[in-house]
């Protein structure tokens, strides 16, 4: 696709927006695109923990249930 046809496709709204963005407003909206890629990474690694955690609670809660089963079976028996 040539240079000149490549923004044909564009909505009007959005080819005027373009044409008008300033040296400063595209380094902007590129630092924008960084900081929400950034958080996104962010929010996917601290899902993960929270879930992590959660799986470690549940796991010592089981734990505890068996001990405490263990230990009334050494009492009974």
């Amino acid at each position: 696709m040539s240079e000149a046809k490549r923004f044909d496709d564009l909505p009007v709204r959005t080819k005027e927006f373009l044409a008008n963005l300033r040296d400063d407003e595209i380094d902007t909206l590129n630092d924008g695109i960084r900081l929400v890629s950034a958080i996104r990474t962010v929010g996917t690694f601290m899902k993960w923990v929270i879930v992590g955690l959660i799986g470690i609670l549940a796991g010592f809660v089981m734990i505890g249930e068996s001990i405490s089963k263990i230990a009334s079976w050494m009492k009974g028996g």
